[in-house]
Order: structure tokens, then C-alpha cells, then sequence
């Protein structure tokens, strides 16, 4: 399995923000954001062959029984089915970040998709190389709901301006049972400055359309820096 690193932080988003957490940030990804914050997965994906034993004795170095496995998109991974069951014989807690557009029954506690926004497109990085690629793939409705109806799941959504409100709505729209309190919001930024200066706007529509706020609290405490 290709892993760009494997590191011992606390998650900085979503439901189990600041638990002391393993990450294992597999490298490789489908699409293209254009506000990417670990290229290193996917613009340009670096990182290194290890076998599965290897990744679990890593993982057993350090305390803690929550294992957050992420990418890239994780699930590109030729053996993320055996790396999970693996881990959850070990009983240790999974959550798995992917952008929900590929389905795999993997064995996970957390679901934890982020649907990517029309705000992600690269229509004009490297001049549109990727653009067209990334918009046909970035949501896929079926893998969502399968997501939805067989595991424990939180859907996270990164917003960079206002509109992107609604097109979170008409996303739901398309989705049955949404539980709304597993619909969490986050701002894009790669600084701290960055996110203080969208938390206070995107707090308050957050109140008004009934969604979960949710900070970024390894870029608070560390920065935008690998290993955190």
C-alpha cells in the first residue's frame, strides 16, 4: 500500500476533534481540488510502499485506540478492506475521510465523507488540465447513500463563500434520511487567519440552516504542515 505518512496528532475536524489519533494518509486520489491542502496526495502524490504488518506495527507504536486512515482517497487502496479489518481485530477505532466517490465495504466506526462543492473545480489551475475530470467525478450520489444507509457516517463540507449554502441544501435534497446533525461545515483555508476570517459568517449561516460548525484545529495549533 502507497502510504505518504503515518503520524500520531489529534483530529482537528469533524465529531472526534482534539482525540489523540494515528493517521495513516495513504497517496493517491481521483480528484483534483483546487484548494488541496495535502498535494502531496494528489496534484503531485509522493510516498512509499508498506505492507500491511508494517502499517500495524507503526500504528501500535503509539497510545491511543483511534486510527483515522485518510488520503489522498483512501479507498483507492488496493488493500484498504484488509488494512481495516486488520486494524479493527486490534480493536481500534476507524474513521475513514473520503470524498465519497468510490464505494468499498470496508470496516469502519466513522464514515466520514466530505462531497466535494463546485468551490473545489480547478477550472484554472495548470490550466484547466484536471477541471472537467474533477467536476464529472466529484459526486457520487449512489456511493453516498450507500455510505449513509450501512455505516455510522458524518457528511463534512468545505465552504469558501456564501452560496455555497444552498448548493449544500440542493446536495441534500438528493440524499434520504439525512440526519442533520451529522452535517458539519468547515471554512477553506490553509492559515490560521484564513479560517478566523470565514468562522464568524459561516457560524452564523450554519445557525440558520440548522448544520454543525466545525473548526480546524491542527491548522489553529500547527499550522498547514505535514505529520499534524
Amino acid at each position: 500500500m502507497r502510504i505518504a505518512e503515518i503520524f500520531y496528532s489529534i483530529q482537528g475536524e469533524g465529531r472526534f476533534v482534539g482525540t489523540p489519533s494515528v493517521f495513516i494518509r495513504t497517496s493517491g486520489c481521483n480528484l483534483r481540488c483546487v484548494w488541496c491542502d495535502t498535494p502531496y496526495t494528489s496534484w503531485k502524490p509522493e510516498g512509499e510502499e508498506w505492507t500491511l504488518g508494517g502499517i500495524l506495527a507503526e500504528v501500535k507504536k503509539h497510545p491511543t485506540s483511534h486510527v483515522v486512515i485518510t488520503g489522498g482517497e483512501p479507498l483507492l487502496a488496493r488493500e484498504i478492506e484488509q488494512l481495516t479489518t486488520r486494524l479493527k481485530q486490534r480493536i481500534y477505532h476507524i474513521t475513514i475521510e473520503t470524498a465519497a466517490t468510490i464505494f468499498k465495504p470496508v470496516v469502519c466506526d466513522l464514515i466520514s465523507m466530505s462531497p466535494k462543492l463546485s468551490n473545489s473545480t480547478p477550472w484554472k489551475r495548470e490550466k484547466g488540465k484536471f477541471a472537467k475530470m474533477h467536476e464529472t467525478h466529484r459526486l457520487n450520489f449512489p456511493v453516498i447513500q450507500s455510505f449513509m444507509d450501512g455505516y455510522d457516517y458524518q457528511l463534512k463540507f468545505v465552504v469558501e463563500r456564501k452560496k455555497d449554502f444552498s448548493e449544500i441544501k440542493a446536495i441534500l435534497k438528493r440524499l434520504k434520511n439525512v440526519d442533520p446533525t451529522q452535517v458539519l461545515i468547515m471554512a477553506q483555508g490553509r492559515t490560521k487567519r484564513e479560517l478566523n476570517e470565514k468562522a464568524p459568517w459561516i457560524v452564523e449561516l450554519c445557525k440558520a440552516y440548522g448544520f454543525r460548525y466545525t473548526p480546524r484545529l491542527h491548522i489553529d495549533l500547527y499550522g498547514n504542515r505535514r505529520g499534524t
